[in-house]
């Protein structure tokens, strides 16, 4: 399966859409690059880039939230914060095991389908409440 930006999943910002587009980016070139069976090295720089780039920029668009007065940011909060202990735990199962089958599919599952239904359910209210 591979993961590429479309309009769908547009939030209507232009920051949060770019950064958006680059972790979508990141995230497909992870499941590549496990799915080919790249060497680790490879595999494990590419995780490394999508952990870093998630910190970035889930603080960028913390930051808005919190300049706009956010109504939802606490929660809004948990979800990354929850999300960047999913990466750092599958990074850490990736240096275990390897890029096996049953953690592309924990990959694809927990991080690809998890970041497409937060822009759609949860970044798209962010931007909406930017816009105002």
């Amino acid at each position: 399966m591979a993961f590429v930006w479309n309009p769908a999943l547009e939030t209507g910002h232009p920051l949060i859409d770019s950064q958006h587009k680059e972790l979508i980016k990141a995230i497909d070139n992870l499941l590549t690059a496990c799915k080919e069976g790249q060497v680790a090295d490879k595999i494990d720089d590419t995780l490394n880039f999508l952990i870093s780039y998630t910190k970035r920029h889930f603080g960028e668009e913390e930051n808005l939230q919190r300049e706009s007065n956010y109504p939802n940011f606490p929660n809004h909060r948990k979800l990354h914060e929850s999300f960047v202990k999913v990466i750092t735990d599958l990074a850490a199962e990736l240096k275990q095991t390897g890029p096996t089958p049953m953690l592309v599919n924990k990959i694809i599952r927990n991080v690809g389908d998890w970041l497409i239904n937060h822009i759609q359910k949860e970044d798209v209210q962010v931007a909406a409440h930017l816009k105002k």
